[in-house]
């Protein structure tokens, strides 16, 4: 199993519209960047992923599974674009904050560090043990 983390402005997709869609899960559609694109195409179902507060918020909230592998996203007829399909396992007991993880050493080499910008990205397995933790989840 590999592990990854969605951004997405909660008021555009919060982690509430995500549950709301209950089993059958959602595309991770609009992705316009390569990088996330192609990371979108490693994923398999089962994987699983942190649901991300992006603007104000700036928090992991949630936990996701990846329901779907890498398929034409549906939002464009622009054969170079993919994405998958998640579906949401567990809110977070208490939201891990991006000013949190900056605190901790174990986790300043952490995509969402320094990158911050991009929109899929890796998780490796001791960072998700460590924001699983700190959220209040068993991993």
């Amino acid at each position: 199993m590999r592990y990854w983390l969605f951004k997405s402005e909660p008021s555009v997709w919060s982690w509430d519209d995500q549950v709301a869609k209950g089993q059958a899960g959602e595309e991770w559609d609009g992705v316009r960047n390569y990088q996330a694109r192609n990371f979108m195409r490693e994923m398999e179902p089962g994987d699983r992923g942190f649901f991300y507060h992006s603007q104000s918020e700036k928090a992991v909230v949630g936990i996701v599974e990846i329901s779907a592998a890498a398929h034409p996203d549906s939002t464009t007829d622009d054969e170079r674009w993919d994405c998958v399909d998640i579906r949401a396992v567990d809110a977070l007991a208490t939201p891990v904050t991006l000013d949190a993880i900056k605190t901790r050493d174990d986790l300043s080499e952490m995509v969402l560090v320094r990158n911050s910008r991009l929109s899929v990205q890796p998780v490796t397995e001791a960072e998700w043990q460590a924001i699983c933790a700190m959220g209040g989840v068993d991993p």
